[in-house]
């Protein structure tokens, strides 16, 4: 009798050990979320300083300015990971477009406010690259777990299911801005 207790006990114990995990890695994939939207917040509030600054200098490159206004604007709005990946997508392709025009203005390159502009965006590009790569990282460790047995088999009784990557679909929105000086 003591020894079918004691398996019981066990059975209980990996049980909870194996709930615990999955607890504390759905809790990971949410902070690490949080740090994506923190970074991209900074993105956000960094890009109408950047149009301000640039705006003066590009009377005629209108087309190209409101292009990154819309997608800074659907980029603040998207909800989700897929959404918040698509409209980060698009709002890459549109500063990497500003940034190429840039290049035609030798005294906006010049200008000190736009040059600090321009580092704060390529500093916020690398920290938004790095949550990412966190926030999929953690996510493919507790899909692992969701999916690999015998912690399967609790995941599933429990209701966990696979959370999203963070990924770009567009193979064009993939390329990172570049920052040229």
């Amino acid at each position: 009798m003591i020894i079918i207790l004691v398996i019981v006990l066990v059975a209980i114990l990996y049980f909870v050990g194996i709930y615990n995990a999955l607890v504390r890695m759905r809790n990971q994939i949410k902070n690490a979320w949080s740090q994506i939207d923190v970074q991209l917040k900074r993105r956000h509030d960094l890009i109408p300083n950047l149009i301000e600054t640039v705006k003066g200098y590009m009377q005629h490159e209108r087309e190209t300015l409101e292009n990154v206004i819309a997608a800074r604007a659907k980029a603040v709005n998207a909800s989700g990971v897929a959404g918040k990946a698509e409209a980060e997508g698009y709002l890459n392709t549109a500063l990497d477009k500003l940034l190429a025009v840039v290049e035609n203005y030798p005294n906006l390159k010049a200008d000190q406010s736009f040059a600090t502009l321009q580092e704060e965006l390529s500093s916020t590009e690398n920290r938004i690259a790095f949550a990412r790569q966190y926030f999929n990282d953690s996510v493919l460790n507790f899909n692992n777990r969701v999916e690999i047995f015998p912690s399967n088999l609790i995941a599933s009784s429990m209701n966990f299911q696979k959370e999203v990557y963070f990924e770009i679909k567009d193979a064009a929105e993939k390329e990172a801005p570049q920052v040229k000086f």
